[in-house]
């Protein structure tokens, strides 16, 4: 898609949907620019460094999975509950914090957000009861919610616009080596020193984190226009509405959704267990398949964010490609009888990394569909979408997994069918999300031709 922004009344664009230099149709609306103001990097880096803990904080259930069930007596749908309520609280606080971004700004957002997830580990380590462990996720589900989204508003602002697909694309891999550090630091201290130890250590990542972007996180670069002046109630509801309202937004909304939730669950909590009691392999192994993950998604990260900006009006595209392959791994994994082979472990570890990066397409349409006064209102839309549909997967398979006699690996082949119906669901609101979208465009004179259309037409060009 291209940026509603971008459009001009009267302008008919016909994309060719090939990679092309600067003539080419799909950038000849896009900003040439390619110099950020000094200082970009140092703040991006803060932010990135936040963000990298926010993510280690909430993986850390997810090397931590089979320990806490023994270390709280917990069956496998009150394991789920952990983190289906630390996704739940994430995805509801999604809107109201794109709101509170809006109006208070990124740097008080990332600093609230690396206080609360460090207070919340310093709990988790001393926690021995089950209400107290459970409290304490939840508020790390709430740090963790103001984080993300307010370090890519920062993105947005300090890059130029040509660059900032690639820079959100590099902020969301490069923030996933935070499940390298709950994947093989974390897990090495949890098993050679305990529980406590292991969690002291995340809470003190979060101190560094805290300082960090204290000392150096800044909303705006110096002599930048003032952000205009905090909107009324009323206002307010009108941009939540207003950004609801704009296919757009749905659009991403419902490729976040498709896109995020097989690889987030995996690995956030059922992925450990699954490889150790569904398919034989050993606490190490599972270690590293999970760091597999993060090393295949910095490879796809940055291909993703040039294919973004090289084809706005394929963005769809690229979604519906990332789900159908990752539902067709499942399916060829869940068919094998367990344990199924190592490389075919590892093509469907590589596939999910895959959607991670793909899932920040999502935030992609926000930004280019929605003005910037309401584009935070627009991200925290977005954002609901893959957290929702996580929460409800890993709620799912505790369930099965509980129904269908603990973790055993008939019972996980079971409980990973629940992804199936989601895709299906997710995969429909895409297709009519865009239509809908490209309906708005050709309003306002930009016209998308369909594939099969382009690709005709490429094949008669000499």
């Amino acid at each position: 898609m291209l940026p509603v922004a971008a459009a001009r009344p009267g302008v008919t664009l016909v994309g060719r949907g090939r990679a092309a230099g600067p003539d080419a149709a799909e950038w000849s609306f896009v900003m040439a620019t390619f110099s950020a103001p000094r200082g970009a990097y140092l703040v991006w880096s803060a932010g990135l460094l936040a963000y990298t803990v926010a993510v280690l904080q909430r993986s850390s259930f997810g090397v931590a999975g089979l320990d806490a069930a023994e270390r709280f007596d917990a069956s496998p749908t009150v394991l789920a509950g952990f983190l289906v309520l630390q996704l739940l609280v994430y995805a509801a606080l999604q809107v109201p914090v794109g709101l509170l971004l809006d109006r208070f700004g990124a740097r008080a957002m990332v600093l609230a957000g690396a206080v609360t997830m460090t207070a919340a580990q310093v709990l988790v380590a001393l926690a021995t009861a089950l209400p107290l462990a459970i409290a304490a996720r939840v508020l790390v589900g709430i740090g963790d919610a103001l984080t993300f989204i307010s370090v890519l508003s920062v993105v947005s602002v300090w890059f130029p616009a040509r660059r900032v697909p690639l820079m959100t694309q590099l902020t969301a891999l490069l923030g996933q080596s935070g499940q390298v550090l709950s994947a093989i630091p974390l897990a090495t201290l949890l098993h050679g020193h305990g529980w406590t130890t292991a969690f002291l250590a995340a809470a003190a990542a979060g101190l560094v984190a805290t300082i960090a972007v204290a000392a150096v996180f800044v909303n705006r670069p110096p002599g930048s226009p003032e952000p205009a002046p905090a909107a009324s109630p009323r206002e307010v509801l009108d941009g939540l509405a207003g950004a609801w309202r704009h296919p757009g937004t749905r659009l991403g909304l419902w490729s976040h959704a498709g896109t995020q939730f097989s690889g987030l669950v995996f690995a956030l909590l059922w992925g450990v267990p699954y490889l150790v009691a569904g398919q034989g392999m050993s606490p190490a192994g599972a270690s590293v398949m999970l760091t597999v993950l993060v090393a295949a998604g910095a490879v796809a990260g940055p291909v993703f964010g040039e294919f973004t900006a090289r084809h706005p009006l394929r963005r769809s595209w690229l979604v519906l490609a990332v789900i159908g392959s990752t539902a067709v791994v499942w399916a060829i994994v869940l068919l094998v009888p367990p344990p199924a082979p190592l490389w075919l472990l590892v093509l469907l570890v590589v596939v999910l990394a895959a959607n991670g990066p793909c899932s920040a397409v999502g935030f992609d349409y926000a930004r280019t569909f929605n003005p910037e006064h309401r584009r935070g209102t627009a991200v925290g839309i977005v954002n609901v979408g893959g957290f929702t549909a996580s929460l409800l997967t890993t709620l799912l398979v505790g369930a099965v997994l509980g129904i269908s006699g603990g973790y055993t690996p008939e019972a996980f082949r079971v409980a990973w069918l629940v992804q199936f119906p989601i895709w299906a669901i997710t995969v429909a609101g895409v297709l009519v999300a865009r239509r809908r979208a490209r309906r708005v465009l050709a309003e306002e004179g930009t016209i998308v031709p369909p594939l099969r259309e382009v690709l005709r037409r490429r094949r008669r060009t000499p």
